[in-house]
């Protein structure tokens, strides 16, 4: 099995519309290919923030690599993914204003 974690360090005013965004669009797009989604947490991280990430399995890194280029790859998704970029002030604002870090992890086993 393959393990990731998909990490987001998110302004507070965004954690609203950045939990929508995943559960109507990115979910949806992840699952539809095969990703399997342990969970998804928030906590706060300072006065201004919030962290949140999510958990998912693979059967290998190899079916990771083929589902997410299955992701990428589909254009009905990006140009959803686009959209929602466009409404919130475009991908570079975004980022700028209200994503203030993202990490895409691999979780390694300590169990023998």
């Amino acid at each position: 099995m393959f393990y990731r974690r998909k990490f987001h360090i998110v302004k507070n005013e965004f954690v609203n519309t950045f939990n929508a965004h995943f559960n109507e669009t990115n979910l949806p797009n992840q699952t539809k290919y095969g990703a399997r989604l342990i969970g998804r947490w928030m906590v706060p991280n300072n006065d201004i923030s919030t962290e949140i990430f999510a958990l998912w399995e693979y059967d290998s890194y190899e079916k990771y690599i083929v589902i997410e280029a299955k992701v990428k790859g589909d254009t009905e998704h990006v140009n959803r993914v686009n959209k929602w970029y466009e409404k919130n002030g475009g991908r570079d604002y975004v980022y700028k204003k209200y994503i203030l870090e993202v990490k895409n992890e691999q979780l390694k086993s300590t169990l023998n």
